[in-house]
């Protein structure tokens, strides 16, 4: 670097470094007319992460740039980089400006502070999210969501131990914390570090109060409980200040969400269940949304993705769901026509959001007046549902549907038919909308026509024939007379450029009229600027009004498409209710029957109550143990979502907490084994379930050796049984646990059903009372296609095993062996004694476990 440089150098690097200095952790994109240059140590790493040239000024300062047009994908590119982007712009004109333009940061773009709809999925919001745990307030959690693309603000209190999970079901895209917090964050999410000071809940209620002019809190419905996603409110609008300067006029007031209204999913819940993400990275048509999602807006499919993470614990609340569904589903025209009104609107949300933040294209401006103009026609066809009037949230859209009439005829007159995708392209105006622009455009034409007449006045004048008229951006208009015809031209003629085979030539008259045409393209281009920019000014002015009716839209599409889909999928109204019991008759799996013949897949019957509200799941590998368990957790979900569900009855009472643990979930890259993952997972669904809630396990402790995995399971059951109380279906290899209804009165033995024949095994994948001795592996291993000899081998050892250690249901138990530890039966002795002796009401399941664990080492030492 030179010493000039070094020292400042031109007044343009020391603009430069001002701006950067304020903007040290970002990418800065510097506007110079029709590129944004990077500079210095951004060049170097803009160049390697976008695979641009990197070349420098001439005092040596490195540089990189990229056109203005095409900094879209460049931009795609950081992001994806996980880099944040500084958007300097030229905020004067570089004709007025007396020296170096006057420049300025207007945005800071990052993976959470999104506004371009190209960056975005159409059916996921882009959250951005702060998170933190106040000690204060009883080490309670509190996090605030933004989603800037369409202007929604989140409010969340829950217990710290539970406010990662909270922040992942949101899935944001960045996540502001505090500088010392370690909350753990999903692959991908970019981590922002602000200081704590920054999430203190006092002055959070002030900036809240100030932003939506409020006197206090109590406006939003926020109390002092809500006191940790108050700071998490502040901490979150200081940055968005920071990163957007020209405010967020589209933002909403807050909604606090209630977590006891909710039915809570922890991420292995939703990760097992497939809800949004498959369990295999880019398996199309796995996921419940994807099965479920019949929406034609972009606004009815965020809110349905909203609806499967954050399903409804409140039975009244659900109940008002199903009743919207129920309008439709029993109108299929009413419905056909109301979706093929909806399918013309866009995304009202985000251009709303980009209109009131400036941001918003012509072409875009006249995808909002487009999307407005069907308004009438999706009125129409809601208000002519056949009893509408039954359901107490359509008849409070009805109410309250505002059709923009006012903006959309705004937006009509003023907006060409076919706006162009950038302003500077001209014609986004219709003509007869503004006199003045009307009469410039009449003046440019008129000069246009005259100078392309001219060419061929001169032609005769000159008698020239070959004598042409043109255009460029360095001389203007011009008459070219090749040499040849040098001798003909006339007095009045002005040399103006010479080519190495030709002459170019300018007249007195052409002169007048290039002055009043390109005199009128500036003016034209102003005059259209202004007019455009008060067009947007009032669709962002609206903006609250739009959010209103987007919201309806939405609502709208997603009972619709509900009711779509439980017609064709022959689904069925689940009966709600705040009780315990919990029946499904010919229940299905809404995923795997979409990707089978629907004849190939067998329902199933399932009931819960409080007399058997444990049931024990035997049967082989392949038979659908964790099919069954699933869809029956899919069913409820579907339900409390306010959706119908595929069975031909169902009654759900309603259930606070879901929890599944199916498969296995190894976390190796963070060092722990498939039985560390599958014991925390078990722990925490042991600490966190209630009497209300759902828990769904499929083989709990097989992971470890047999003994080990058969304690385990033995005392988990005993637990949810004695303990939590609540609704339990436990899948397992371990026929011992058959034995349990014996000692457990609310438990109950099932198998899935095998039938075999001529020496093979038929799944029938069917439930039913009764529990089985039969494992079938070896069975198994042969659908599978290991090696004849192999399949034969395993049946020999299989019967030597089985014939010297296996216990029959009802048979007496043989003498434990010297190294292993009687559970269930056999000569009393010292290991026994001490476990009998245990107050197990008085150990959490984690001392439980432990306490096993010692019995069990003592148990195997030699005697």
């Amino acid at each position: 670097m030179s010493g000039r440089v070094a020292d400042g150098g031109t007044p343009l690097m020391t603009q430069y470094r001002e701006i950067k200095a304020r903007h040290p952790n970002a990418i800065l994109f510097f506007r110079m007319g029709d590129f944004y240059e990077m500079f210095f140590d951004d060049a170097e790493l803009g160049a390697k992460t976008l695979g641009i040239t990197l070349t420098s000024r001439g005092d040596g300062v490195p540089l990189a740039g990229v056109p203005v047009k095409a900094a879209a994908d460049y931009l795609r590119q950081l992001l994806a980089a996980g880099l944040r982007v500084a958007i300097c712009e030229q905020v004067e004109d570089p004709k007025a400006a007396k020296g170096i333009v006057r420049r300025e940061v207007v945005e800071t773009i990052t993976p959470g502070a999104v506004l371009d709809e190209t960056f975005l999925a159409g059916t996921k919001n882009n959250f951005l999210v702060a998170a933190w745990a106040d000690e204060a307030h009883g080490r309670m959690g509190g996090l605030a969501a933004v989603d800037l693309s369409t202007g929604e603000f989140l409010l969340e209190t829950m217990p710290g131990e539970r406010l990662a999970e909270s922040v992942s079901r949101l899935g944001p895209a960045e996540v502001v914390q505090p500088a010392e917090s370690a909350l753990p964050l999903d692959d991908g999410v970019m981590r922002t570090a602000r200081e704590a000071w920054e999430f203190d809940p006092a002055l959070a209620q002030d900036d809240l109060a100030r932003r939506f002019q409020l006197a206090s809190l109590d406006g939003l419905g926020l109390g002092a409980e809500d006191a940790p996603a108050v700071g998490a409110a502040g901490a979150l609008l200081r940055y968005l200040a920071e990163l957007q300067p020209g405010g967020l006029p589209h933002l909403m007031r807050p909604v606090a969400r209630r977590g006891e209204g909710h039915l809570w999913l922890d991420e292995m819940t939703r990760r097992n269940l497939e809800l949004v993400e498959p369990l295999r990275a880019g398996t199309k048509g796995a996921t419940l949304f994807e099965v479920i999602d019949a929406t034609v807006t972009p606004m009815g499919g965020r809110l349905l993705r909203q609806w499967v993470l954050s399903p409804l614990a409140d039975a009244a609340a659900i109940d008002r769901r199903l009743d919207a569904v129920t309008v439709f589903f029993a109108d299929p025209r009413g419905r056909a026509r109301l979706r093929e009104a909806l399918e013309g609107v866009r995304d009202l949300e985000r251009l709303a959001g980009r209109a009131a933040a400036g941001r918003a294209t012509p072409r875009e401006l006249g995808a909002l007046r487009d999307s407005l103009l069907r308004l009438p026609d999706v009125l129409g066809a809601f208000t002519g549902l056949k009893d509408r009037e039954s359901s107490a949230l359509l008849a409070a859209i009805a109410r309250d549907f505002d059709l923009l009439a006012d903006l959309a005829a705004r937006l009509s007159a003023g907006l060409s038919d076919r706006p162009p995708a950038v302003l500077a392209d001209g014609d986004a105006i219709r003509t007869g909308f503004d006199a003045e622009l009307d009469e410039l455009r009449g003046l440019r034409d008129g000069g246009k026509q005259y100078i392309a007449s001219l060419q061929e006045r001169e032609r005769g004048r000159t008698g020239i024939p070959s004598l042409k008229v043109g255009y460029n951006k360095v001389f203007g208009y011009y008459l070219e007379v090749t040499h040849a015809h040098a001798g003909r031209v006339p007095p009045d003629y002005e040399r103006r450029q010479t080519l190495a085979g030709a002459e170019r030539y300018v007249t007195p008259e052409l002169k007048e009229y290039e002055a009043k045409v390109l005199g009128a393209e500036e003016r034209i281009g102003q005059r259209e600027g202004a007019l455009f920019a008060l067009l947007r000014d009032e669709a962002g002015r609206a903006a609250p009004r739009l959010q209103q009716t987007a919201r309806a839209l939405a609502q709208l599409d997603v009972w619709a498409g509900l009711a779509d889909l439980a017609e064709r999928n022959q689904y069925v109204r689940p009966a709600v209710d705040q009780g315990f019991e919990l029946e499904l008759v010919g229940s299905r799996h809404p995923v795997l029957e979409r990707r089978m013949a629907r004849e190939a897949f067998i329902p199933n019957d399932v009931r819960f109550e409080p007399s058997a509200r444990v049931l024990l799941v035997t049967g082989p590998n392949m038979a659908g143990k964790s099919t069954i368990l699933r869809q029956i957790g899919l069913c409820v979900l579907l339900a409390q979502m306010g959706s119908y569900v595929p069975a031909r009855s169902a009654r759900i009472g309603v259930v606070d907490r879901l929890f599944t643990r199916v498969g296995a979930s190894d976390n190796l890259a963070r060092g722990q084994s498939t039985f560390m993952v599958e014991m925390s997972e078990t722990s925490a669904i042991l600490h966190s379930a209630t009497a209300r809630s759902l828990v769904l396990l499929d083989e709990i402790g097989r992971g470890t050796s047999t003994y080990d995995g058969v304690a385990i399971a033995w005392a988990v059951s005993e637990h949810l049984h004695d303990r939590t109380g609540c609704k339990t279906m436990f899948a397992t290899h371990y026929h011992e646990l058959m034995q349990l209804p014996e000692t457990l009165a609310h438990a109950r033995n099932y198998n899935v059903a095998v039938r075999e024949s001529g020496g093979t095994v038929v799944f029938l994948h069917r439930l039913e009372p009764g529990g089985t001795d039969q494992s079938y592996g070896v069975h198994v291993a042969e659908l599978a296609g290991l090696p004849a000899p192999v399949v034969a081998r395993a049946r020999e050892v299989l019967a030597t095993l089985e014939g010297e250690h296996r216990v029959a249901p009802g048979e007496p138990t043989p003498p434990a062996d010297p190294g292993q530890l009687a559970l269930f039966a056999g000569e009393p002795d010292p290991v026994l004694r001490e476990l009998g002796a245990l107050d197990v009401d008085s150990l959490t399941p984690l001392e439980a476990l432990n306490r096993l664990a010692e019995l069990k080492k003592r148990a195997s030492r030699p005697k």
